[in-house]
């Protein structure tokens, strides 16, 4: 074969190799801009749990021996890898704010509110928190913001606290949200580690809906994003790209990074795991596909997690009508990224 010829072979190879990782973006891109198409996924069926009972799952609490596995035949349960995926009726609420109280657990919320993001969303996720989000535990929300003197005045309830912390603005919504994990690995290590048990990591635009309790506390948590949970998985959209540290070329499911969790101790980890991986990726001159998350579905892949949320933790009311999501537990707020994404 000649040198053109042989040109001409690694080009088209190029090509297809092009075409067969935009084929899920795409197929994906369709799905978001089809409100019918979206109707239909959601009556593909789910995989079942291959397990008879809870007892038989990798428990992170005695308490988690009481999930009712079969109250929820419609949906998925438990992992490959014996975690929970929590749904509502398959827990008893009480029974897990008992043991977390005797437990003396106690939770960091963090969360960041950057530019126009703080006039748009925190008040609104500030005080639904306060109505919905571990009630009857500590909490101690942690607020970042490179504007500490607009945060909205809020008085938390008792056990309940707030520290404001200023960061740096980044001139891109990127910079901003892949360094938040650098950002909250420092946290740990300076402050939460000393007071809280457990962390939880949100996006500031969401809002509160229904309750979001220590059903949900775990040593690592992830959530199943709304609008990929009934997708097959060839469909997820991992980053593709072999230089990536994110590079992905199988996974379990695909998780949302606008809510991660558990001890603090495994959200260190993850956070600068996650960081370090960035790093490597600007020395390299590469951007992973959706930044943070493409990131932190890599780590959740290598480290499975201990209990995975169900999408009614973070729900997209876009989607429609789903009969498996029986609570809308947080709500995507509107988004605005025309207006708030600019500089």
């Amino acid at each position: 074969m000649g040198v053109t010829a042989t040109h001409r072979h690694v080009q088209k190879t190029k090509s297809v190799l092009k075409c067969l990782l935009y084929i899920p973006i795409t197929l994906c891109a369709v799905y978001f801009i089809s409100p019918c198409l979206r109707l239909l996924i959601g009556y593909l069926p789910m995989d079942k749990c291959s397990l008879e009972s809870a007892k038989m799952l990798s428990l992170d609490y005695s308490v988690d021996a009481s999930l009712n596995l079969w109250s929820r035949p419609d949906v998925l349960t438990c992992t490959s890898w014996k975690a929970p995926i929590i749904w509502e009726g398959m827990f008893d609420p009480d029974l897990y704010d008992q043991m977390h109280k005797i437990e003396e657990s106690s939770v960091a919320l963090t969360v960041f509110a950057v530019g126009r993001y703080l006039d748009a969303y925190l008040k609104n996720f500030l005080n639904s928190s306060e109505h919905h989000f571990m009630l009857g535990l500590p909490v101690t929300y942690y607020v970042f913001t490179d504007m500490p003197e607009k945060v909205p005045d809020f008085k938390p309830a008792p056990q309940r606290s707030i520290k404001v912390i200023k960061v740096q603005k980044s001139s891109r919504w990127q910079d901003i949200s892949m360094m938040r994990m650098k950002t909250i690995s420092d946290v740990i290590e300076s402050d939460i580690r000393h007071h809280c048990t457990h962390v939880f990591c949100f996006d500031v635009d969401q809002v509160f809906t229904g309750r979001f309790g220590s059903e949900a506390l775990g040593d690592s948590v992830a959530l199943l994003h709304a609008h990929y949970y009934h997708l097959p998985k060839r469909l997820f959209t991992y980053d593709r790209n072999p230089k990536s540290k994110a590079y992905m070329p199988t996974g379990d499911f695909y998780y949302h990074a606008a809510i991660f969790g558990g001890s603090w101790k495994r959200v260190k980890a993850l956070t600068e795991a996650c960081y370090q991986s960035i790093m490597e990726d600007k020395k390299n001159n590469v951007e992973a596909l959706w930044h943070d998350e493409s990131h932190l579905n890599k780590y959740m892949w290598l480290h499975k997690p201990s209990k995975v949320l169900s999408p009614e933790y973070c729900w997209d009311t876009s989607i429609g009508y789903r009969s498996d999501i029986r609570v809308a537990r947080l709500l995507w707020a509107p988004k605005h990224y025309d207006t708030l994404r600019t500089p």
